[in-house]
């Protein structure tokens, strides 16, 4: 749904799209409510010609008005003045990305760093099938970077890093991504079966992002909207968006877009997640909560038992103490995972008493 920006108002628009300026647009929007911003914000190319190829035929590059700046202070008044707004629109744990070319990036990134951005990481988009230069004067530009960082140095910004280790196959997620630029199928025509938009982002670049720095149910903010890339991953992935474009063709393209979008189902949503970003559920809850019972008797792989304490502690012959210091007593190691070494017996079968704490965590949800 598209919506007319209105300064001043205080009620956010989720799962909508803005129509008019950013800088306007975002006045209207409340302090502190948006949990992520994606911007694509002008290249500022400062293209002097039409391009083409060596059979002389014209390059679809970006010549559009709104790339279009008088001078590198305009296009630098402009940056500080978007990212002002972006700024105080952040949760303070927020966090916002940033895409760019070598034209506009290094002075956006200044830009970041003076209005107290802070830079978390910057990510090398590697483009499997770039565009080449046709010229033969220049290296072919076969990447972009992306700027990560948060609204302030101490902020406890979210970053799911098992959820993006799994997407690698195991491995940790570097700071190269490697995916091609938008062809095919996913690049929108409009009615004369051109490029909807010459800078359309590739649907598995913003699903990496949400993914990773992202929860379902996030507010997800973009100023510089195009055709609705952010706003149809956010969608699928069931995180709300905010839009913003002032160009009235690009808003047709993206309303009739997010229409096609299906939301996925709340089991899909689920991401990996770093246990130490899990709930923590102490022993002595199991035993409060009457999942074991003071007595009960625990045994570990070996055998060997201990009996449970109503404090949530356990004791075996003559060693008391916490399920992981008895652990690693009976075992005559430093130290021991009480939670995956310890079993308790129900109906004939041992059972670990991690299940027990997994059953706390689902409630904790």
């Amino acid at each position: 749904m598209t919506r007319r920006a209105t300064p001043g108002a205080s009620e956010l628009p989720l799962n909508s799209i803005l129509a008019g300026d950013c800088i306007e647009a975002m006045k209207g929007l409340p302090d502190a409510s948006v949990d992520l911003i994606f911007a694509d914000p002008p290249y500022n190319l400062q293209l002097k010609g039409e391009l083409h190829r060596p059979d002389n035929s014209r390059v679809d590059a970006v010549d559009d008005a709104w790339d279009q700046f008088s001078s590198f202070a305009a296009y630098d008044r402009f940056t500080h003045a978007w990212l002002a707004e972006a700024r105080r629109l952040l949760k303070p744990d927020a966090a916002i990305w940033v895409i760019g070319s070598y034209h506009n990036i290094f002075r956006v990134g200044a830009a970041m760093q003076d209005a107290g951005f802070w830079v978390l990481n910057d990510v090398v988009w590697r483009k499997s099938n770039p565009m080449p230069n046709f010229r033969g004067k220049r290296l072919t530009n076969a990447h972009e970077t992306l700027i990560w960082a948060s609204k302030s140095e101490g902020a406890k910004y979210t970053f799911n890093y098992e959820a993006l280790k799994a997407l690698n196959e195991g491995v940790q997620m570097r700071s190269d991504w490697v995916l091609p630029i938008c062809t095919g199928h996913e690049r929108l025509k409009d009615a004369n079966g051109d490029k909807a938009h010459p800078t359309q982002k590739p649907e598995a670049l913003l699903h990496r992002v949400l993914i990773g720095t992202t929860n379902p149910g996030d507010v997800v903010l973009d100023p510089f909207f195009g055709t609705g890339t952010t706003g149809a991953v956010a969608r699928m992935l069931g995180r709300n968006f905010v839009g913003i474009e002032r160009e009235a063709a690009y808003r047709e393209a993206a309303e009739a877009r997010l229409k096609r979008v299906r939301k996925l189902d709340a089991e899909a949503l689920e991401v990996s997640v770093s246990k130490r970003a899990e709930p923590r559920v102490p022993f002595g809850q199991l035993v409060e909560r009457g999942l074991l019972r003071p007595g009960e008797v625990l045994v570990n792989p070996r055998g060997q038992t201990a009996k449970v304490r109503a404090d949530g502690t356990l004791i075996a012959d003559d060693v008391k103490g916490s399920i992981h210091q008895v652990g690693a007593a009976l075992e005559r190691a430093p130290s021991c995972n009480g939670w995956t070494y310890w079993m308790f017996r129900r109906e004939g079968q041992q059972i670990p008493i991690d299940v027990l704490r997994q059953q706390i965590r689902s409630e904790m949800r």
